[in-house]
């Protein structure tokens, strides 16, 4: 049926969902120009050197909080994974939301991956040019 619908007929039947999607693409991108360059500066210098991530501040919590933040940020990756894959195709900064989503998300080897990105070039460059600025110091990566 959506096959045969012209793309005005359609805009017009989704009109709502199409703004919906717009507002959380604008919300996603400002809040990105805001949230990025805030947790960036607030990683410990030496959380890379690590050969494995440090013990969080949830694990000494009571079992049932912790596996409630738990579910819950993994749930708020997977919905910012799905719309970052809708964002590839519609208005939005598809590549930057499927980004955060994953760095909420638990899987294993999620620390080389984090660990792999950033030691990249232009990254590394971004990531201790914006350290600087806020006067940390740069991230120490483990051999």
């Amino acid at each position: 049926m959506l096959e045969n619908l012209p793309l005005s007929d359609f805009i017009h039947a989704n009109e709502n969902l199409l703004l919906l999607l717009g507002a959380i693409s604008i919300v996603t991108f400002f809040g990105s120009l805001l949230v990025v360059p805030w947790l960036i500066v607030r990683i410990p210098a030496d959380y890379f050197a690590l050969e494995e991530r440090r013990i969080t501040h949830w694990d000494d919590r009571h079992p049932a909080l912790r596996w409630s933040v738990l579910i819950a940020k993994n749930c708020l990756g997977a919905v910012l994974v799905v719309m970052g894959i809708a964002m590839l195709v519609l208005p939005g900064q598809g590549l930057l939301t499927i980004l955060i989503g994953i760095v909420l998300l638990n899987f294993p080897g999620k620390f080389r991956l984090e660990r792999w990105l950033v030691q990249k070039g232009p990254i590394w460059r971004s990531v201790n040019w914006l350290r600087r600025r806020a006067g940390r110091r740069e991230l120490e990566i483990w051999e």
